[in-house]
């Protein structure tokens, strides 16, 4: 695992290569084996695949989302919100597991974050995003993961790099 988190980028940038069926049910299986607080289940996904529907999430919000015009899948992670106070928590754990499993298939992918981020128009992120998919209004929408065959190269970040500092032992001083 730490060689996967040692590889793992940001990548926004992917050929035109479909995702097959059988990795596609790997990325899902992987989604529902996310661990939750007390085993509530809150998350909810949208496997969106279709090309004009990815071309329309790519504008959810203002800015960070445009890579999603090129990428042969997108994994929209929702929670029914009524049904846990740390949905939020519960979906960001499932989806960084589905984006280490992609990786470890060889794909890449992206994190596009849409909870509490705006759109132009005055209308935020998460209600353009419900809007288009036919959300129910108590599903939130956390973030939209885009996975694909990436076409581009990005090289670990040294360990060098890494903010040790912001490691304490026991006690904060």
């Amino acid at each position: 695992m730490i060689e996967l988190l040692r590889k793992r980028r940001s990548i926004r940038a992917f050929t035109r290569e479909k995702i097959a069926p059988a990795t596609l049910e790997i990325l899902v299986e992987a989604l529902l084996r996310a661990p939750s607080s007390r085993g509530i289940n809150p998350w909810e996904f949208v496997v969106v695949d279709d090309e004009g529907l990815l071309a329309k999430l790519s504008t959810a919000k203002q800015h960070g989302a445009e890579f999603l015009k090129n990428v042969p899948l997108a994994l929209v992670v929702c929670a029914d919100g009524t049904k846990s106070d740390v949905w939020v928590e519960d979906c960001s754990i499932a989806a960084i597991l589905v984006q280490m499993t992609a990786l470890s298939l060889g794909l890449g992918s992206c994190w596009a974050q849409i909870r509490n981020r705006s759109r132009a128009g005055g209308v935020s992120a998460e209600e353009y995003v419900q809007d288009l998919l036919g959300l129910p209004a108590h599903i939130k929408v956390e973030a939209i993961i885009g996975i694909g065959h990436s076409a581009e190269t990005k090289r670990p970040v040294p360990a060098r790099n890494l903010q040790f500092e912001k490691v304490r032992r026991n006690r904060w001083s």
